[in-house]
């Protein structure tokens, strides 16, 4: 996945804010909650941070492309960082993407949620 190409799908999503920080990471966040991170790893090759289930983390973190996301998963939080599409191609990166955001959203204040008409049943 290509810079424009994650900048426009996290944008896609509702609610979404995005902010440059962290030396240059563009970061996406729903409510004040960061769901998505993408910058370089060391080459040309976009590494992009999602948030996930702890299932998800388990199952993706042995995975060729992925690995727990530095920083965050050593802090026990389950994110995961696609490094390649070894394992994970953009169509399935974007759900995860999607989830992540909804993972973030649950994490605000139920008011917040209401407001911004986020996980309603």
């Amino acid at each position: 996945m290509k810079l424009e190409a994650y900048n426009s799908f996290c944008a896609s999503l509702p609610h979404a804010a995005h902010v440059v920080q962290w030396g240059g990471a563009h970061v996406w966040k729903v409510g004040g909650k960061v769901f998505a991170i993408a910058g370089w790893n060391g080459s040309d090759v976009l590494a992009v941070t999602f948030k996930c289930s702890p299932l998800s983390f388990d199952l993706l973190k042995e995975q060729k492309g992925l690995r727990p996301a530095p920083y965050l998963a050593s802090r026990g939080m389950s994110w995961i960082q696609r490094t390649s599409a070894a394992s994970m191609d953009d169509r399935a990166l974007k759900d995860y993407l999607r989830e992540s955001h909804r993972l973030a959203s649950l994490n605000l204040p139920k008011k917040t949620q209401r407001e911004l008409g986020l996980n309603s049943a």
